[in-house]
């Protein structure tokens, strides 16, 4: 059923005169209402005495009710449902006080619903409910309200603030007439007043129930005036609403037509005005920027709204920003590549030292795009430590092949926008970093470097190194779509270099993509090198001296490289040697006018004190203290490792901030050292009454890995046998329970670390030997490396004597004094100071 709410007067469909004369006909004295009635639960209104209402009845059972009822008698009794979303009530889903109600008329509408026009009589209780099946069929008490005998100054002022409010409701909506205002003055008892005033307001069905169960006229009227006035503010609320919503519309159709009128105005005079400036101006920049034909389509749609726009609009703003991208970014702009492959490895030779297999890459990739053009841009992915020349490695390439270079920084970005750019209906939005990138350079195929790859990250906004597998794939980056752009745009031509200081935080799946080219740090030889022939030369340049001005000696320079400097790359000794061009600057600019020669002796006039000390004191060998070789991503580094024993229960005590991975290899280590007791000379019982300390150095800095191994177990069984590591050789590689070494990664890395650190040997697992082709040969003829496959093998080359033949030795003494023998295991300061004295 659907609610009508109007006043009295005119609410039926029927003439004023028409529904007096029904009214008056129906009410005549003398009529009986009967004790039992048909019911009509109705949804969602309350009807109230002398209320008239059209209502719309669709229930089956409904309808059968009011037939019955214009049958017998055309009373029905009206009650409000509790829940309307109720399609059969039941009897306690039903409010008990309700209306007696007269049909006036009825109509059968062709979709089996029915019309009916009711008129509220008095109000009635439900007593019993006598039929239940068809329809409802109820036993009601007619409720008499008390009557208000004399109308005091209270109840007047109320029942006239009630007419005013009325009035002042209609007048904000639109509804006030003349006859309304009669009709409301012509009521005199208050309780009437109340049933027609609430009739009229926007109650609940819940408030409106309350009204109707409120017997005193009077109460009811003050309950009727607290709606009113709620009522009231809100009415005066929407209409303010509407007002700005209606002066807004008329000021924005006013300057439209306006608009539309300076428009003809300028078009009989045979002038533009700028709405047509602009938009042959955007289609002029579409028909030069030779879009493909997707994009040319877009680009006329966009323009095409544009014009049937307001200028100042919100919409307007956004596509003008969309057709500036569409019509700069070089859609079918390119660099002309230089093919000449002896220019472009002397352009390489010049800006970079070394790095033969980069540098033999990018010629291949040169040779195979001048035999074939259509080649796919390669992507190539730079690792190495800071500081070896990556990114500048990047801008040579593109100087090389006469490219345009960009480069973007992915350290840090964690929102998947930033890859694939944001979708228009954003405030601000704009496209993502590869397609700026591309407008940046103003050609389609540049060399494009995405700098910190191994930094990228992600969140609940994406990730973004999940957007990099469509621009990075050389079989799908042809059709690469932007969510600004919302077109196909092609990289397959763009040559894009990532780098990256480690590949263990790069997904798997974007890996896979990506050409891995190792970059490792340099050799004391290379680094002396690129400071004479890059790095100096540049810095007394930068620093406004001449080259006649500055002669910093060999020695000298060998010095910054051992002593204050410790890195993979290049780039704290260019500092320092920046340093020291900034001091001999300020001496020349204060009058000095002399060659300042820079020499070991006064070096820390200019660099203070070395920042680069031997971590321990390695000038003799010693017993428990081995040397082992890490790869960080500084490079290689060497790691000492201690081990001691002291009274206790055979535990194993690891401190240095060992990561699980070193404390697992600490474990592998001690059961291989307990296991092969024997084999050392040693009873097997020799470690149960103490306690092994493992120590790694430099307990600040955390550390993991798995090939300190070796290192461990030698330290270990160094300090139960008493025999001293050698102090010229390091290690490097797993060891498992029975033995066996393991291979490694990084050998190149470490080996250089190995050479920074006056190492003489470096054993390594024989399954590395493959690596050795990596390694520069002036490397190979400083250090000696010895491929190992058992932990033997180590023991014989790192320990000064030979554990196992002073094993034999031992057995052949007498088994007695072999057991009660522990002076190795027990005193330690013994074993050094044995050691030393037998070194000297």
């Amino acid at each position: 059923m659907r609610r009508v709410v109007r006043m009295a007067i005119g609410m039926a469909e029927t003439d004023n005169d028409d529904l007096i004369n029904i009214i008056e006909e129906e009410n005549e004295e003398g009529v009986e209402i009967p004790n039992t009635l048909p019911m009509l639960p109705v949804r969602d209104v309350v009807i109230f005495t002398d209320m008239l209402l059209p209502l719309f009845i669709g229930r089956d059972k409904s309808v059968k009710a009011v037939e019955d009822a214009v049958e017998q008698h055309r009373f029905i009794f009206l009650a409000a449902q509790k829940d309307p979303v109720i399609e059969t009530p039941k009897e306690d889903e039903i409010y008990r006080v309700g209306t007696v109600a007269k049909i006036l008329r009825m109509l059968k509408l062709p979709d089996g619903r029915m019309k009916t026009l009711v008129q509220g009589v008095c109000k009635a209780r439900v007593l019993e409910y006598v039929k239940k099946k068809s329809y409802f069929t109820v036993e009601i008490e007619v409720i008499e309200e008390k009557p208000v005998e004399t109308i005091n100054i209270e109840v007047e002022a109320l029942m006239r603030n009630i007419r005013e409010q009325s009035e002042k409701i209609l007048a904000l909506r639109g509804e006030m007439t003349g006859d309304i205002g009669i009709i409301l003055e012509s009521i005199k008892d208050p309780g009437k007043l109340a049933d027609i005033v609430a009739s009229n307001l926007k109650l609940k069905v819940e408030d409106a129930q309350v009204l109707l169960e409120i017997l005193d006229p009077t109460e009811r009227l003050q309950k009727v005036n607290g709606f009113l006035s709620k009522e009231l503010e809100l009415s005066a609320v929407q209409a303010k609403i509407q007002s700005d919503v209606r002066d807004e519309i008329s000021k924005t159709q006013r300057d439209y037509y306006l608009r539309e009128q300076v428009r003809a105005i300028h078009k009989e005079l045979g002038e533009r005005d700028e709405k047509s400036e602009e938009i042959a101006e955007y289609t002029k920049k579409v028909s030069k920027a030779k879009l493909p034909k997707e994009a040319g389509l877009e680009a006329k749609r966009q323009i095409k709204r544009l014009g049937q726009m307001h200028a100042d609009s919100s919409e307007a703003s956004i596509i003008r920003t969309y057709l500036d991208w569409l019509v700069e970014l070089p859609w079918s702009k390119f660099s002309k590549d230089v093919y000449n492959i002896k220019a472009a490895k002397a352009q390489l030779d010049k800006d970079h030292y070394g790095l033969e297999k980069v540098k033999d890459r990018i010629l291949e990739y040169l040779s195979v795009r001048k035999l074939n053009p259509k080649m796919k841009g390669p992507i190539l992915c730079f690792v190495g430590p800071p500081g070896v020349g990556k990114t500048s490695l990047g801008k040579a390439i593109a100087k090389a092949i006469k490219r345009k270079f960009v480069r973007i920084s992915l350290g840090g970005i964690r929102d998947e926008a930033e890859i694939r750019g944001h979708r228009r209906t954003y405030i601000g939005a704009l496209p993502g970093r590869v397609i700026q990138g591309l407008k940046q350079c103003e050609t389609n195929n540049p060399v494009f470097m995405m700098d910190e790859i191994d930094k990228i990250g992600s969140d609940y906004r994406g990730d973004p190194s999940s957007a990099l597998l469509e621009a990075l794939d050389p079989e799908q980056n042809s059709e690469f779509s932007d969510h600004y752009l919302n077109l196909n745009f092609d990289l397959s031509k763009v040559m894009f270099i990532l780098t990256a200081n480690i590949t263990d935080t790069i997904p798997t799946a974007l890996l896979d993509r990506m050409e891995i080219i190792n970059i490792s740090g340099y050799t004391y030889d290379e680094k002396r090198d690129i400071v004479n022939t890059y790095l100096l030369p540049r810095q007394i340049k930068e620093n406004g001296l001449q080259k006649k001005m500055v002669d910093i000696s060999q020695e000298a320079i060998t010095l910054i490289i051992n002593e204050y400097t410790s890195e993979a790359g290049v780039r704290n000794l260019e500092r320092e040697l920046g340093s020291i061009c900034r001091k001999i600057a300020r001496k020349i600019a204060e009058g000095e006018k002399r060659v300042v020669l820079v020499t070991p002796d006064n070096l820390h006039k200019y660099l203070g004190s070395p920042k680069y000390q031997p971590e321990m004191d390695q000038d003799v060998s010693q017993v428990g203290l081995s040397t082992g070789l890490a790869w960080t991503h500084a490079g290689g580094e060497v790691l000492y490792v201690e081990a001691s024993n002291l009274p206790g229960k055979g535990e194993l005590i690891m401190t240095g901030q060992l990561g699980e991975v070193m404390q697992e290899s600490a474990r592998a280590a001690m059961t291989y050292t307990r296991a092969n007791l024997k084999n050392f000379g040693l009873h097997h019982n020799a470690m149960e009454q103490v306690d092994s300390h493992i120590h790694v150095p430099a307990g600040a800095i955390p550390k993991d890995g798995p090939s300190a191994g070796i290192a461990m177990a030698t330290a270990l069984i160094s300090s139960v046998t008493g025999i001293a590591v050698n102090k010229d050789v390091a290690m490097t590689g797993e060891i498992t329970l029975r033995g066996r070494v393991l291979p490694i990664g990084g050998l190149k890395e470490k080996a250089l670390g190995a050479m920074r650190a006056g190492i003489k040997t470096v054993i390594f697992p024989e399954k590395n030997v493959k690596d050795l082709d990596e390694i520069p040969e002036n490397i190979k003829n400083c250090i000696k490396f010895v491929p190992v496959s058992h932990m033997n093998d180590v023991l014989s080359i790192a320990l000064t004597e030979d554990v196992y033949r002073k094993a034999t030795a031992t057995k052949r003494k007498p088994a007695g004094k072999t057991v009660r023998k522990k002076k190795p295991v027990k005193v330690e300061k013994e074993s050094r100071g044995s050691s030393r004295k037998q070194k000297k």
